[in-house]
C-alpha cells in the first residue's frame, strides 16, 4: 500500500485541523528531538553490548592461560 500525493495532502489537512498550524512546528521539533535521543540511546546500548562481549572474551582467554600455566591446578596430577 503506497501513499500517493492526494493521500498525503489529506493526511496533512487532517493533522493541521487536529493540532493547528501554530503547534505543528513545535510538534515536529519534539518528534525530531525524540528520534535523535532514541537513536543515540540505541547506539550507546549496542556499543556497550559490544564492549561487554570483548571484555568477556578477554576474561575467558585470561582464565584459560592462567589455568594452563599453573601446575597446582592441573587436574591430571
Amino acid at each position: 500500500m503506497r501513499l500517493g500525493p492526494t493521500e498525503l495532502v489529506i493526511i496533512l489537512i487532517i493533522v493541521m485541523l487536529l493540532f493547528g498550524a501554530k503547534r505543528l512546528p513545535d510538534l515536529a521539533g519534539s518528534i525530531g528531538t525524540s528520534m535523535k535521543e532514541f537513536r543515540k540511546a540505541t547506539k550507546d546500548a549496542l556499543d556497550d553490548e559490544d564492549d561487554e562481549d570483548v571484555e568477556d572474551d578477554a576474561d575467558a582467554s585470561e582464565e584459560t592461560s592462567d589455568t594452563s600455566a599453573d601446575p597446582d591446578t592441573d587436574p591430571g596430577r
